[in-house]
């Protein structure tokens, strides 16, 4: 759901602690600390959005506790499958829990880090995050939060004035700290590091926390298939958003998959201009397991996961029902979102319509976001441009469709051409912070973001 953030007070809470899932550690002390972005528009949900740039550094660069909050941060453990192979040696390696408090919506959230520094779970790595890594973060949260997708948000960037050396990219490079919003950071790997561990009380707590406190409902008959039936219903929801924004996250292992069915923890993520169902983001990523048309089955495969640990806690058929689920309502979001996005109502039966928009995007070539912009409220902005044989069944099916009020009202729709976020657009951003210092890029490119986002949410939500 697309909700506009409203300022809220501040409330602060340590309900995590109530689970032991953590190692109290401490962050590192970097050289420096500049700050590079605050993003006042989630501070202001969760009442922080008054604290002095000072202040902010104190927080999120030096990181004293919040009061009244966590008192030490908290590197969580779990477990996960890593490319369908499972890794009991994992854990926040590079991050950790610093503190939870309550948003304008009295949920409870995290505020998580990356690139904090060194933990019991950091194996061979340094702990640390470049500066390319987090600009990438913002880049990819403001835009999946533009498209109707729940994501984590990019709360504060923080230069270290640390060298870094990576394989991956030119070295040394620049480092950072980021802090993300999340609603939880509890992950299906959290309850398989507890199956593994043959630890029922703990299975017991994460499903009585993950139900009271991340879904606010009281258990049933079967708290663990009660609780599997919500991660199903929003990880099949997240599946469906994800190819309605073009999006590829790159690494859909099971302790990237959030039991809320939030999006978050952004590596080598890409954005498909085409629909592509074989596009995939990660290089190193070779069978293609988590490309473009995937990734429906691959979150499905993780909350399988998800239902295997919570065997420990009852019969298979109630959770076997709940799985099974999956399938339709991914298909029943994927029409709802993708009527959304095209701004017309869903109708009795958009599963046709949108099969044939599919087949002439992959057929004619056309960009995800110029095919959507083009054809807000259902009518062509160039019917010239859709004149190839290939775009007749979608012209039938869409005479159909009527548009939602007001599906043109914001003047972005009489833009001539979409706010998209492809690879080069990326480079390009980076390459003028880390060449010039020059960061206009990136925030224009942030509110021209938020502007996509508030004309796709000005009449219709998710």
């Amino acid at each position: 759901m697309i909700e506009t953030p409203q300022a809220a007070k501040y409330r602060p809470a340590a309900e995590i602690d109530t689970l032991m899932l953590g190692d109290p550690v401490t962050a590192a002390d970097f050289p420096q600390t500049i700050l590079r972005y605050r993003n006042d528009r989630a501070a202001a949900s969760v009442g922080l959005d008054g604290l002095r740039d000072d202040e902010w550094i104190a927080h999120f660069g030096r990181f004293a506790p919040l009061e009244d909050s966590l008192p030490r941060p908290l590197a969580l453990r779990y477990h996960g499958h890593q490319f369908r192979h499972y890794n009991p040696d994992i854990g926040d390696g590079r991050g950790f829990l610093f503190a939870q408090l309550r948003d304008d919506r009295n949920r409870l959230l995290d505020l998580g880090t990356k690139g904090s520094g060194q933990t019991p779970y950091s194996r061979f790595g340094d702990g640390r995050l470049t500066l390319k890594g987090g600009v990438r973060e913002i880049l990819a949260t403001e835009m999946l939060e533009a498209l109707g997708v729940n994501t984590s948000k990019t709360f504060s960037i923080i230069e270290t004035g640390e060298a870094l050396e990576r394989n991956d990219e030119p070295s040394p490079t620049r480092g950072a700290v980021m802090v993300r919003l999340s609603h939880s950071h509890i992950r299906i790997g959290s309850f398989q590091r507890a199956a593994f561990h043959d630890d029922k009380a703990l299975l017991d707590k994460l499903t009585e926390y993950a139900l009271t406190r991340l879904y606010d409902e009281t258990p049933g008959d079967n708290p663990p298939a009660q609780l599997l039936g919500r991660v199903v219903e929003r990880t099949a929801d997240l599946a469906a958003s994800y190819m309605v924004a073009g999006f590829v996250h790159g690494v859909l292992n099971s302790d990237n998959i959030n039991v809320t069915g939030e999006s978050f923890d952004y590596g080598p993520w890409r954005f498909t201009p085409l629909w592509d169902a074989n596009f995939t983001a990660a290089y190193f990523d070779h069978q293609g397991l988590y490309a473009f048309g995937r990734q429906a089955e691959a979150i499905h495969w993780d909350v399988a996961q998800l239902a295997i640990s919570l065997r420990a806690l009852t019969d298979a058929p109630p959770l076997i029902e709940e799985l099974e689920r999956f399938p339709t309502l991914y298909a029943e979001a994927m029409q709802r979102r993708f009527c959304w996005r095209l701004g017309v109502e869903p109708g009795a039966d958009p599963g046709p319509m949108i099969e044939a928009a599919v087949r002439a995007m992959v057929t004619t070539g056309t960009l995800i976001d110029r095919f959507f912009h083009d054809w807000r409220g259902g009518k062509p902005r160039n019917t010239a441009a859709y004149s190839d044989a290939a775009w007749t069944p979608f012209h039938e099916a869409i005479a159909h469709f009527t548009a939602i009020s007001g599906a043109k009202d914001h003047i972005y729709w009489s833009d001539d051409s979409p706010c998209s976020m492809h690879i080069d657009e990326v480079e390009a951003i980076w390459s003028a912070i880390d060449g010039q210092d020059d960061w206009s890029l990136l925030h224009a490119k942030v509110a021209a973001i938020r502007r996509m986002g508030e004309a796709l949410s000005a009449n219709a939500i998710v």
